[in-house]
């Protein structure tokens, strides 16, 4: 694929890293691609980070029509930047097009966008304790028509945050309600997609239980009202009574990366990991009777995020005397080595920029 660069002639003074929050301060470039039925993927372009035009009809702005990733890159101790997994992250995003009738990319082409587009962004990725270069993938359609029907016409572009440690005093646990009115998905809907929709819905629930002193709820299946399924925006782990559970994926639940990535930790250091479905019965029944040992939400940006506390119905439990298990900081320690290069990628998972 031949992707166009043009530099800005402008560049941005790079911040400090005490200054980074999340997705405040962007690079000096981003990614944009076209998509038409009649040319496929074309006009792949690195231009200066800006502005973008769209026609008031636009379908994304109507019918949500858009999908995103998240990934990030890494400064080693050597000065080389690398990613995690991202050939994970452009599957997921085709699987993620698919159910939204947006078209997806080749893999190889996907790679080399990300490959070309970290290259020439990579001295804004920073070298402080706990810093990266948070990446965005995002794609919408973009037809001039108020018709319901599959895209025509879309735009795939990348844009990039240096961002800070999320967990800059420590990684503490957090306090969870679990959510019995709203639901996040359900099977046969964009649950397992990466889509807009699913964290706007989302908000409501997670504005309530701030207000009562959570950090974020803690999702219930949409049929049943009755099984485990998401934390926040992070997939769940439990580790009861010496197994770890986490639940299974049933189509209302996002894939995540660092999820499958626990569970091939786990796994490959003896550890029995359940994909099952967990119902919010037997996890009360477990906080009752102390069998619930640890219980960490994982996604991107934290990597892992401890549950010291959950909330159901009124009635507030305490997990591990609300501090950090040992399994949940392990996963942590070994994530985190990997991805900043401290440790040895056993797994294969890296993948160093150029």
């Amino acid at each position: 694929m031949e992707i166009k660069i043009v530099k800005t002639d402008c560049p941005k003074e790079k911040p400090d890293s005490s200054t980074l929050g999340f997705g405040k301060i962007f690079t000096d470039h981003m990614f944009i691609m076209d998509y038409s039925r009649e040319q496929g993927w074309h006009d792949a372009r690195i231009v200066p980070f800006g502005y973008i035009s769209l026609h008031p009809a636009s379908t994304v702005l109507h019918y949500g029509s858009e999908i995103f990733e998240g990934l990030k890159a890494y400064r080693r101790a050597d000065g080389k930047v690398q990613l995690f997994r991202p050939i994970e992250n452009v599957r997921r995003m085709n699987n993620s097009a698919e159910r939204l009738c947006l078209p997806q990319i080749d893999e190889k082409d996907a790679m080399q966008i990300l490959e070309t587009f970290v290259s020439v962004e990579q001295d804004w990725t920073p070298s402080a304790e706990g810093t990266s270069l948070y990446l965005r993938p995002f794609m919408f359609g973009n037809d001039e028509s108020l018709g319901v029907h599959a895209v025509h016409n879309a735009t795939y572009m990348i844009i990039a945050s240096p961002v800070g440690s999320y967990y800059k005093e420590g990684i503490n646990p957090v306090k969870i309600m679990i959510e019995d009115e709203d639901v996040r998905a359900v099977r046969g809907g964009t649950g397992y997609a990466k889509c807009g929709g699913n964290y706007a819905a989302s908000n409501r629930a997670g504005e309530r239980a701030e207000q009562k002193g959570y950090s974020q709820v803690l999702w219930l299946d949409g049929v049943e009202r009755r099984y485990i399924e998401e934390v926040g925006a992070m997939n769940v782990m439990f580790k009861i009574g010496g197994e770890i559970v986490t639940p299974k994926l049933t189509g209302s639940i996002l894939p995540g990366i660092t999820r499958k990535s626990c569970i091939e930790v786990l796994k490959g250091e003896g550890y029995t990991v359940n994909e099952r479905l967990l119902s919010v019965d037997e996890l009360g029944e477990a906080l009752k009777n102390g069998t619930l040992e640890e219980a960490w939400g994982c996604g991107t940006a934290a990597v892992v995020s401890p549950i010291g506390e959950l909330c159901y119905k009124g009635v507030k439990y305490t997990i591990n005397n609300g501090e950090i298990g040992k399994v949940t900081q392990h996963l942590y320690d070994t994530l985190t080595g990997i991805q900043w290069g401290k440790i040895e990628d056993k797994y294969g998972w890296t993948y160093p920029i150029k």
